[in-house]
């Protein structure tokens, strides 16, 4: 279990590099914003439109396998973007296709994760596995920014490309090496047979989708937050300071809800992850209304601690209740939702503040997070939920060095 938490830490630190990296490697190449889309663009495309064909892969291969050939793709990626940026060869088109190799890799790792997790490890512990996994994805996203920051302006970002090449190459050892997940009998089947029957799973279960869905729309709404917030803080909160107080309090909740939550005795599992998202309501009201900046840092404080408790219980639930020959397909769904509402969110946020104005959207958004989290509570799909038995309380207290 050592070994796939350290695997799944260094791959989540070298993921967390990428953005600012291809951001600034591409601005300083262009300078062009339209071209920034591009790349940008060029990564997330091919990781949507894989992510089903990565779940039924999932399902039929041992997980450490596929993450070992997909860090490694994402290595060799990673490794090409930095020969180019080292050796002074700035072609977009190179960048695009490497950027589309690399979310084609995203593709088809992220749903092996939870079926590696689920195999490795056992169901007393990884409630707290998922919370260690959490709190090192968390911590990544802070530093990340700042490390591909630094060495992109010391020495370049062809380096800090080269770095995280270095780390997916330390992953996908790492993982490739983790025992478990025997491949599924369904690998017998078609691959048009096993996407249906992954997909039946999903429908078979009301809560499951119900509550994927909410999750989808307080993705939408984060991207719509994260667009508008910095505009708002900077023209009606004093600045961009103002902003990174903002910023910054919803770190630290995300990070100290994932640290807490396998402290926590747990009684409905499903009422605290739907509960959590539904938090998002509150920066969401902050912004559109004629608050201090401390208050929406509160908001945003206690949105991102929800969030945090909701992560490694959701990974939990859904470890526990889909059959693991199926795990891959019914999260490569989830994932693929998760994924495309956030991008989409960012996308429209502007063209939709336009058309309502920011105060209308924001207050409508925020009744939108609380019904579509809330409703998968509702006695139709709870009948068909997890079991209301099934709490989780928490483990006998960690070593202090050990920690989703």
């Amino acid at each position: 279990m050592t070994r796939l938490l350290i695997g799944r830490s260094v791959s989540a630190l070298a993921t967390a590099l990428i953005p600012t990296m291809l951001t600034l490697a591409v601005l300083r190449v262009t300078g062009d914003a339209a071209a920034l889309g591009t790349v940008l663009a060029g990564e997330m495309v091919p990781m949507l439109l894989l992510l089903p064909v990565g779940g039924v892969l999932a399902d039929r291969i041992r997980p450490g396998r596929v993450l070992l050939i997909a860090d490694l793709t994402r290595c060799l990626s990673q490794a090409a973007i930095a020969a180019e940026l080292l050796l002074g060869v700035h072609r977009l088109l190179d960048l695009t296709l490497l950027a589309a190799l690399a979310g084609a890799a995203v593709a088809f790792g992220s749903p092996a994760v939870p079926r590696l997790v689920a195999a490795v490890v056992p169901g007393p512990e990884r409630l707290r596995m998922n919370a260690r996994i959490g709190v090192a994805t968390s911590l990544s996203s802070v530093v990340a920014p700042s490390i591909a920051g630094g060495i992109t302006l010391a020495a370049g970002p062809g380096w800090a490309a080269a770095l995280t090449a270095v780390l997916f190459a330390g992953s996908a050892l790492t993982l490739g090496g983790v025992r478990g997940g025997s491949p599924s009998v369904a690998e017998r089947r078609s691959f048009r047979d096993d996407l249906v029957a992954g997909w039946r799973e999903v429908k078979g279960r009301p809560w499951f989708l119900a509550c994927v869905l909410g999750h989808g729309v307080w993705h939408f709404m984060a991207g719509l937050f994260l667009t508008l917030g910095p505009v708002a803080a900077v023209r009606d909160l004093g600045g961009e300071a103002s902003w990174m107080v903002i910023v910054q309090s919803g770190t630290v909740g995300l990070v100290l809800g994932v640290f807490a939550v396998p402290r926590l005795p747990v009684r409905r599992p499903l009422v605290a992850i739907q509960a959590g998202a539904a938090c998002y309501l509150l920066p969401l009201v902050a912004l559109a209304l004629p608050v201090p900046v401390a208050v929406v840092a509160a908001a945003y404080f206690v949105a991102m601690f929800g969030l945090g408790l909701l992560s490694p219980l959701w990974e939990t639930v859904v470890a526990e209740e889909i059959p693991a020959a199926a795990l891959g397909r019914v999260r490569a769904f989830d994932q693929l939702i998760s994924f495309a509402s956030r991008p989409f969110g960012l996308a429209v946020a502007a063209p939709l503040a336009g058309v309502t104005g920011v105060t209308a959207l924001l207050l409508s958004g925020a009744v939108l997070v609380a019904a579509a989290n809330l409703v998968a509570l509702l006695p139709r799909f709870a009948t068909t939920g997890p079991s209301k038995e099934a709490a989780i309380t928490p483990a006998s207290p960690p070593p202090l060095p050990r920690r989703p």
